[in-house]
């Protein structure tokens, strides 16, 4: 290779009494893309944050860019530095257009007035070099988050940035937007930008990384070429501990002859929307776990609305224990024994301002109350420690904001809610989405042990080891219908090619 176009050396960064990075080092070439791994507070954003000038690191740490020692003193000084970062969060303004967005803060003026023309004129040719499919006058907030990602990169381009850092850049894409993404990254290394790809999927990593980075506890573990990026040396060095620990259910269904007799705890029996849910039905029996597997857009996540009545349903009924129930509002579901997780926890799960005791408690607070309506806060902050403890949640105490908890923790602390409530059903929508691969281990055993004892489980996911590694049955949806669905048994465990086949219609399948 060529000198480097960025080293970091001895890079440390503590926040009063905690050190969040210790003596880390990095180097990037251009034309690479280097993938940079880790759990959720390894120190991977505190590294990159130094990296585009929204940290000051600790005295020692030094940065080069081109063989030379730079300062990097805020986000201006980032930019002029050639570095841009793309955070998960999209830091676009929705109610201005495309070329607006690219020159903010360098905007083009003539008498005063905005040179709206000229500013688009600017950016015609990188959205043209970058392929995209709207204007430089188009307004952002008509934009879908694929084409938002390309406004990103394209501001980056604009301002003549040489190294690009991407956080979790495929979070909220469908698949089709993401594999665009992925060929447009590539034609950018190709072109030799220097590419810093942050991201806990391990498929993301395997398509795109000509390097992975591994840090742990603000540490430096160690960096991978190519060749030796396996996912097993990858979660070793992020956890300390195999990948085959993942996926290990201790429950299994098929050992228990009373697992499926008699009727089913929950079933949808032929339910519709009128829109994109089109008369499906299934059945979870206690102590097992189903997943629902799909495409996007395939209904997934509106089937699991009809169930919980988030939304109106127009045909078919809902049946727990074998009766039929009358579910209208997610409130009556939850009086019914059905909790749902839902996909987005820091829109819909969570109050981000509130503590973690009061997240945890928020469901049962008529439970706790006391002399007429007064809430015990000594039971509600047992019940939260409880949950610190059982489910392994890493916070200082029961007492800070939940908005400052890892992805990881955030989810547990949603968990902790719905189990307060003792449901007999519980739907998870995306239940790892965002969180890093040991949250995932331990929220996986979670949900084992919930099966262990008696709730019956559906997981509603788009990863697909993770739907063969913890369910005991698929249920496949396609365009608003149930493709088929598949079980495990002792001699045919569950298998990607088949998930796909019926999620595409390639070929139908009969449990």
């Amino acid at each position: 290779m060529s000198e480097p176009i960025l080293e970091m050396r001895r890079v440390s960064k503590s926040f009063f009494s905690i050190k969040a990075l210790r003596d880390v080092d990095l180097t990037v070439y251009a034309g690479e893309i280097h993938a940079l791994m880790g759990e959720n507070g390894a120190g991977k954003s505190t590294l990159m944050k130094i990296l585009s000038g929204a940290y000051r690191p600790d005295p020692g740490s030094e940065i080069r860019i081109d063989g030379q020692p730079v300062q990097i003193s805020g986000p201006l000084g980032g930019r002029a530095a050639g570095i841009a970062i793309i955070y998960q969060e999209l830091s676009l303004a929705p109610n201005l257009s495309v070329a607006e967005n690219i020159y903010l803060g360098r905007e083009v003026s003539r008498g005063g007035l905005l040179a709206r023309e000229a500013m688009q004129a600017g950016v015609g040719p990188i959205l043209a070099r970058l392929g995209a499919d709207f204007t430089p006058q188009t307004q952002v907030a008509n934009l879908s988050m694929g084409q938002r990602q390309l406004v990103e990169i394209a501001r980056a381009l604009h301002a003549r940035s040489r190294i690009l850092i991407m956080d979790e850049p495929t979070t909220a894409l469908s698949a089709g937007e993401s594999e665009r993404l992925f060929a447009l990254i590539r034609q950018l290394r190709a072109e030799g930008l220097a590419i810093i790809y942050i991201s806990h999927r391990m498929d993301e990593v395997y398509a795109l990384g000509d390097r992975v980075t591994v840090l742990r506890d603000g540490t430096l573990v160690g960096s991978l070429d190519k060749a030796d990026i396996r996912a097993d040396t990858i979660v070793r060095m992020m956890v300390g501990r195999d990948v085959s620990s993942f996926y290990k259910k201790e429950h299994d269904p098929r050992n228990d002859p009373n697992a499926r007799s008699g009727a089913p705890v929950l079933a949808a029996v032929d339910i519709a929307d009128g829109r994109r849910v089109k008369g499906c039905s299934l059945t979870v029996h206690a102590g097992e776990v189903v997943g629902l597997a799909g495409l996007v857009g395939a209904g997934r996540t509106e089937l699991a609305h009809l169930i919980i009545g988030a939304a109106p349903m127009i045909s078919g009924h809902v049946e727990i224990d074998g009766r039929a129930a009358s579910i209208r509002t997610p409130g009556e579901a939850l009086d019914a024994g059905i909790a749902y997780l839902t996909e987005d926890r820091k829109a819909l799960g969570l109050f981000l301002d509130m503590s973690c005791l009061d997240n945890i408690n928020l469901a049962v607070l008529g439970r706790d109350a006391k002399f007429g309506g007064i809430l015990d806060r000594d039971k509600a902050r047992d019940r939260a420690k409880r949950a610190f403890a059982g489910l392994g949640i890493r916070a200082a105490n029961v007492g800070v904001p939940a908005g400052g908890l890892s992805g990881g923790n955030q989810q547990k602390v949603l968990l902790s809610r719905l189990l307060a409530i003792g449901p007999k059903i519980l739907i998870l929508d995306e239940p790892t989405r965002g969180v890093d691969v040991g949250a995932k281990s331990e929220i996986y055993s979670i949900i084992d042990n919930l099966a262990k004892s008696g709730t019956a489980v559906l997981v509603i996911s788009s990863d697909l080891p993770e739907i063969i590694g913890i369910c005991d049955r698929v249920i496949v949806m396609r365009a608003g219908h149930i493709a088929g669905q598949i079980r495990r048994d002792a001699t045919s465990p569950l298998n990607q090619e088949e998930i796909m086949a019926l999620a595409t219609g390639t070929e139908q399948l009969d449990a």
